[in-house]
């Protein structure tokens, strides 16, 4: 039987566009299940390095511990003390927040501090141009 628009009976097996809607429709579930994918791949890299990055500040931490001490001058020392304590904040604030979390503590910091947050942009605008142009 063929295709006829006000005929419910009839099939739409002999209608050309049919076979061409359920290609773009499988079409288009391939493209999200690759998508999804590619994301969790991307998330499970960014939790990777996050990771490393965490270990990395607590190296630093450790080593200006450790070197602190032999510093001149108990201000330097505590100076350098207090510097190995904020590393170790840091990388334990990477080690307890996901990325999504980071990017909401960012986006209030922003909002609640604008000025302090465009100089910073700006300072880290320049010393990216800075680094670039050695190059």
């Amino acid at each position: 039987m063929a295709y006829e628009p006000n005929n419910p009976d009839a099939t739409r097996a002999s209608d050309p566009s049919a076979g061409m809607e359920e290609k773009v429709m499988q079409s288009s579930a391939e493209v999200k299940a690759r998508a999804s994918d590619l994301g969790r791949r991307a998330s499970q890299k960014a939790d990777q390095v996050r990771t490393a990055a965490a270990g990395r500040l607590d190296s630093a931490a450790s080593a200006v511990h450790e070197r602190a001490d032999n510093l001149l001058g108990p201000r330097v020392a505590g100076a350098a003390h207090g510097a190995a304590d904020a590393l170790q904040s840091s990388a334990d604030y990477l080690r307890e927040h996901d990325l999504g979390q980071m990017a909401d503590d960012v986006r209030d910091l922003v909002r609640n501090n604008p000025g302090v947050a465009l100089l910073g942009a700006a300072a880290l605008g320049f010393l990216v141009g800075r680094a670039l142009s050695r190059d």
